[in-house]
């Protein structure tokens, strides 16, 4: 079996709401097969494999993801390739670049860190414009309070609790090396709220629907529902109560990941 000579790194962005997540699925339009759909155009049917770092699921959207791109012929022109592949994607996805890499790069085992924001904000209710990159909590919440219980997660902890249908047989051991909440000062329109939030995550890794499930319980904490010894409690092994509210999707972007040595 020939083996593919030619490797490369592509950074690109997407909003999500109109795709059914990363990773294709039959019959569903995904970022993936959009994506392969169009290099399968403009490299003109020549063999390639396209492999992510970063699974999203339905409605997340990615500031900057990442995919390995594998071809047995060279790329001769990285900047018209850009142009070209980013003029036949549809207009909710972007490349924003592509470089070589060399065949001992693994996109799924090269050590990166990965940043998360979800977008909220509380207490009205917003433009419908909003709803692709916003969450809107209708009722008002402690904002101050959310900020203690995220900087409760910060740190090594045990976080099954946070894991979508966990097994026995998980790592769920997890560092996260940055959790708070903050005034959003990054994603502006002029029909946005006043004021909204960012809960920002970073770690090397994630298990599904972990940020959400975190954001979940931040949102009771504000609405007064459970209090912080509630999230202390729930990052220890003998923890025994569910997490019960995952939050919503679309207010979940994959902010920026970072490879070592490569950015």
């Amino acid at each position: 079996m020939l083996k593919y000579s030619h490797f490369y790194l592509v950074k690109f962005q997407y909003l999500g709401y109109r795709f059914h997540g990363w990773q294709k699925q039959p019959n569903l339009k995904t970022v993936h097969l959009m994506i392969d759909k169009t290099l399968r155009y403009v490299m003109d049917g020549a063999a390639f494999k396209s492999l992510t770092s970063s699974r999203t699921d339905a409605m997340v959207s990615a500031n900057e993801s990442a995919f390995e791109l594998f071809t047995f012929e060279e790329i001769n022109n990285l900047d018209e390739f850009l142009i070209w592949f980013n003029h036949n994607l549809p207009q909710d996805i972007r490349v924003l670049s592509i470089k070589p890499v060399d065949e001992k790069f693994n996109i799924i085992q090269n050590s990166k860190i990965k940043e998360y924001h979800y977008v909220f904000s509380e207490g009205q209710k917003n433009h419908p414009f909003c709803a692709p990159i916003l969450t809107t909590i209708l009722e008002p919440l402690d904002i101050e309070i959310m900020k203690q219980g995220a900087k409760l997660f910060q740190g090594t902890h045990y976080l099954k609790s946070y894991c979508y249908k966990p097994t026995d047989h998980g790592e769920y051991n997890r560092t996260i090396l940055e959790s708070t909440i903050t005034e959003n000062t990054v994603y502006k329109a002029n029909f946005f709220p006043k004021t909204s939030y960012i809960f920002k995550v970073k770690g090397k890794g994630f298990m599904r629907n972990q940020i959400r499930l975190m954001m979940g319980v931040l949102i009771k904490l504000g609405r007064g529902e459970v209090d912080l010894t509630f999230i202390e409690n729930s990052l220890k092994p003998d923890f025994d109560c569910k997490i019960d509210y995952i939050a919503p999707a679309s207010g979940l972007i994959l902010n920026h990941v970072n490879f070592d040595g490569l950015d």
